[in-house]
C-alpha cells in the first residue's frame, strides 16, 4: 500500500525536469497551482510527519522546513528565478546539526551535517578531528561528502600539520554527508527516508556533541 507520497515524487521529478528547461516566470506562473497542490503541500505534510519520526529517533524535538522554490539571486550571476529541486530539513534550535532530504530529476537522497560552521564550531570541529579523526572519519564514510556550501580551504589550517592524517576534513568549512535513497522505496517513502537516515544518526550526534 502506498503512503501517498510516491505520486508526489514522480510529479516533482517531472516538473523539475521541465522547469530546468523553462526556468522563467512566464512558464511557471500558469503552473503555479499545480506545483503548490501536487508538490509543495504534500512535501510539507511529509516533512511534518518525518519531524515526528526523526525526532523520536534522535531523542529531541525537531522542526521541519521545506525550502522555497524561488532562488535568492541578489548576489548571484545566475539570475534564473527558480530552484529545480525540492529540499527539506529537520533541525533543533538547540543543536547545530541537521538532517536533510533532497529530490531532483533522477535522484533522491538524504543527508546529515552542518551547512556552514560558525567560528566557534569550526574550532571545535577541528579539535575533534585532530583528537578522534579515525572514529569520526568512519562515521563520515557511512555516506559521501557533499559539495554543497563553502569550498574547503586550500591548505590545512594552523596549528595542524600539513600532512595531517585527516587533512581533508581539517580543510572543510562545513560538513554535509549524503546517501542515495535505496531502491525499493516506492510505496512507503517516509519509512525509506527514516531507514536511510538511520546510519547517519551517529554522525548527527557526534556533530552535536562537539
Amino acid at each position: 500500500m502506498s503512503d501517498g507520497f510516491t505520486e508526489m515524487v514522480d510529479t516533482a521529478q517531472r516538473f523539475f525536469a521541465e522547469l530546468a528547461q523553462n526556468n522563467r516566470k512566464d512558464w511557471f506562473e500558469p503552473r503555479k497551482d499545480h506545483y503548490t497542490d501536487m508538490i509543495r503541500k504534500p512535501a510539507e505534510l511529509m516533512a511534518r510527519l518525518l519531524a515526528d519520526d526523526l525526532g523520536r529517533a534522535v531523542g529531541q524535538g525537531l522542526q521541519a522546513k521545506v525550502f522555497r522554490l524561488h532562488r535568492d539571486v541578489r548576489f548571484s550571476k545566475d539570475k534564473t528565478p527558480y530552484n529545480t529541486h525540492l529540499h527539506m530539513i529537520w533541525n533543533s534550535p538547540n543543536t547545530p546539526a541537521a538532517l536533510f532530504f533532497g529530490l531532483e530529476p533522477g535522484q533522491l537522497l538524504v543527508g546529515c551535517g552542518i551547512t556552514a560552521f560558525d567560528a566557534a564550531q569550526l574550532v571545535r570541529f577541528r579539535a575533534m578531528v585532530d583528537a578522534a579523526g579515525d572514529d569520526f572519519a568512519a562515521l563520515v564514510a557511512r555516506g559521501r561528502l557533499a559539495d554543497f556550501g563553502p569550498p574547503p580551504l586550500k591548505r590545512v589550517p594552523a596549528p595542524y600539520d600539513a600532512d595531517h592524517r585527516h587533512a581533508a576534513l581539517l580543510r572543510r568549512k562545513n560538513l554535509i554527508v549524503t546517501r542515495d535513497l535505496a531502491p525499493g522505496w516506492r510505496g512507503d517513502l517516509v519509512k525509506a527516508i527514516g531507514q536511510e537516515i538511520a546510519p547517519l544518526l551517529p554522525l548527527y550526534h557526534a556533530l552535536n556533541r562537539m
